[in-house]
């Protein structure tokens, strides 16, 4: 199956937490890394008195069931120290199933497309670089949703999640 994986961090070294996690990915069984976009700089949504966030997404091919690859997702934020007291506030890293093959998934701790996919520069930025042509189902092309959120305060680093 293939999926895509959002990659955010704004502690602990934003930068290195998003590599670790990106390279984390290749760690999952029945799992490969298919491609990374390049890093990007973003101002928090929401909650804004925390700093800059790091953001990226990667592509993977996996044969792990949704349930169980977001439960390794969640693993992995575990292992890097991921706390989940403030609602929308700071983290060392949080990865989320953004997609998972074509499906339409509304399940308790499951919600694929994520809910908020087509509304986030920071994940359509980064997804939109790595597979311009894919189609969000139920939302459209990536790149039309992008140009929507032209007006986000975004910046693509030099450096790449993985």
């Amino acid at each position: 199956m293939r999926a895509f994986v959002a990659l955010g961090a704004n502690l602990n070294d934003p930068v290195a937490q998003v590599q670790a996690g990106a390279a984390a990915l290749d760690q999952l069984p029945d799992t490969r890394r298919i491609a990374c976009s390049s890093l990007y700089r973003t101002a928090p949504v929401g909650r804004t008195d925390q700093p800059d966030f790091i953001n990226a997404v990667c592509e993977i091919e996996t044969a792990l069931p949704a349930h169980e690859l977001m439960r390794a997702l969640l693993a992995i934020e575990r292992a890097h120290d991921r706390v989940r007291d403030i609602a929308g506030g700071p983290r060392t890293l949080d990865l989320d199933l953004l997609l998972y093959g074509d499906r339409v998934l509304d399940e308790p701790g499951l919600s694929v497309p994520h809910p908020r996919l087509h509304q986030r520069a920071f994940v359509l930025y980064p997804l939109q670089e790595i597979a311009p042509g894919l189609v969000i189902p139920g939302r459209g092309r990536v790149a039309d949703l992008a140009a929507g959120c032209a007006g986000q305060g975004i910046e693509r680093l030099a450096q790449r999640a993985g």
